[in-house]
Protein backbone atom coordinates (compact mmCIF):
# COMPACT_ATOMS: atom_id res chain seq x y z
CA UNK A 1 0.00 0.00 0.00
CA UNK A 2 1.65 3.57 -0.90
CA UNK A 3 1.70 5.94 1.74
CA UNK A 4 2.85 9.27 1.79
CA UNK A 5 3.27 11.40 5.01
CA UNK A 6 4.06 15.37 4.82
CA UNK A 7 5.10 17.07 7.97
CA UNK A 8 7.24 20.64 9.11
CA UNK A 9 4.07 23.04 8.21
CA UNK A 10 3.24 25.31 11.00
CA UNK A 11 2.83 29.09 11.97
CA UNK A 12 5.63 31.55 10.67
CA UNK A 13 5.43 35.10 9.85
CA UNK A 14 5.85 36.53 6.55
CA UNK A 15 9.32 36.68 5.41
CA UNK A 16 10.46 33.58 6.80
CA UNK A 17 11.29 30.08 6.57
CA UNK A 18 9.87 26.58 6.44
CA UNK A 19 10.94 22.66 5.72
CA UNK A 20 8.72 20.70 4.65
CA UNK A 21 9.07 16.88 4.58
CA UNK A 22 7.68 13.91 2.56
CA UNK A 23 8.35 10.47 3.04
CA UNK A 24 6.95 7.98 0.55
CA UNK A 25 7.00 4.28 -0.09
CA UNK A 26 9.89 2.71 -1.88
CA UNK A 27 7.75 1.09 -4.26
CA UNK A 28 6.77 4.63 -6.08
CA UNK A 29 9.59 7.03 -4.86
CA UNK A 30 12.69 5.74 -6.72
CA UNK A 31 10.83 5.54 -9.96
CA UNK A 32 8.71 8.34 -10.34
CA UNK A 33 8.77 12.40 -10.29
CA UNK A 34 7.55 14.00 -7.39
CA UNK A 35 5.55 16.71 -6.87
CA UNK A 36 4.75 19.35 -4.11
CA UNK A 37 1.47 20.44 -4.21
CA UNK A 38 -0.78 23.27 -2.14
CA UNK A 39 -4.60 24.12 -1.22
CA UNK A 40 -5.37 27.35 -0.02
CA UNK A 41 -8.48 28.17 2.14
CA UNK A 42 -11.85 29.42 1.02
CA UNK A 43 -12.32 26.29 -1.50
CA UNK A 44 -9.52 26.98 -3.67
CA UNK A 45 -8.29 23.86 -6.14
CA UNK A 46 -5.28 22.43 -5.68
CA UNK A 47 -2.62 23.75 -7.36
CA UNK A 48 1.23 22.38 -8.66
CA UNK A 49 3.26 23.98 -6.56
CA UNK A 50 7.24 22.15 -7.78
CA UNK A 51 8.09 18.44 -9.35
CA UNK A 52 11.38 16.99 -9.12
CA UNK A 53 12.50 14.15 -11.53
CA UNK A 54 14.22 10.83 -10.25
CA UNK A 55 17.23 12.38 -12.19
CA UNK A 56 16.96 15.27 -9.64
CA UNK A 57 15.63 17.87 -12.54
CA UNK A 58 13.22 20.46 -11.04
CA UNK A 59 9.92 22.70 -11.92
CA UNK A 60 8.75 25.28 -10.18
CA UNK A 61 4.80 27.34 -10.26
CA UNK A 62 6.10 31.10 -11.47
CA UNK A 63 4.34 32.09 -7.90
CA UNK A 64 7.48 30.46 -5.82
CA UNK A 65 9.91 30.47 -8.12
CA UNK A 66 13.23 31.71 -6.05
CA UNK A 67 12.18 31.37 -2.78
CA UNK A 68 11.28 27.83 -2.78
CA UNK A 69 13.37 24.82 -3.56
CA UNK A 70 12.70 21.14 -4.14
CA UNK A 71 14.73 18.44 -3.21
CA UNK A 72 15.07 14.23 -2.96
CA UNK A 73 17.20 12.19 -1.24
CA UNK A 74 16.26 8.62 -3.13
CA UNK A 75 18.28 7.01 0.11
CA UNK A 76 15.60 8.16 2.45
CA UNK A 77 12.63 7.86 0.24
CA UNK A 78 12.36 12.04 1.08
CA UNK A 79 11.50 14.77 -0.74
CA UNK A 80 11.71 18.08 0.85
CA UNK A 81 10.31 21.88 0.39
CA UNK A 82 12.44 24.93 1.41
CA UNK A 83 10.46 27.40 1.64
CA UNK A 84 11.98 30.72 2.07
CA UNK A 85 10.61 34.57 2.11
CA UNK A 86 7.03 33.11 2.62
CA UNK A 87 4.11 35.44 2.19
CA UNK A 88 0.54 35.34 3.32
CA UNK A 89 -0.74 34.05 0.16
CA UNK A 90 1.74 31.06 0.27
CA UNK A 91 -1.09 29.92 3.44
CA UNK A 92 -2.33 26.81 2.64
CA UNK A 93 -2.66 22.64 3.31
CA UNK A 94 1.00 21.54 1.46
CA UNK A 95 0.95 17.81 0.02
CA UNK A 96 2.85 15.49 -1.86
CA UNK A 97 2.48 13.67 -4.47
CA UNK A 98 3.92 11.67 -7.84
CA UNK A 99 3.70 13.98 -10.83
CA UNK A 100 1.54 13.86 -12.40
CA UNK A 101 -0.20 13.14 -9.02
CA UNK A 102 -2.13 9.68 -8.36
CA UNK A 103 -5.43 10.25 -7.29
CA UNK A 104 -4.85 7.19 -4.80
CA UNK A 105 -1.65 8.57 -3.17
CA UNK A 106 -3.02 12.06 -1.81
CA UNK A 107 -2.27 12.23 2.19
CA UNK A 108 -3.22 14.07 4.88
CA UNK A 109 -1.08 17.39 3.79
CA UNK A 110 1.01 19.15 5.98
CA UNK A 111 -0.64 23.28 6.95
CA UNK A 112 1.38 26.07 6.81
CA UNK A 113 -0.11 29.50 7.89
CA UNK A 114 2.14 32.87 7.20
CA UNK A 115 0.63 35.89 9.12
CA UNK A 116 1.59 38.09 11.76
Amino acid sequence: QVQLVESGGGLVQPGGSLRLSCVASGSIFSINAMGWYRQAPGGKQREWVADITSGGSTNYADSVKGRFTISRDNAKNTVYLQMNSLKPEDTAVYYCNTDPPDLGYWGRGTQVTVSL
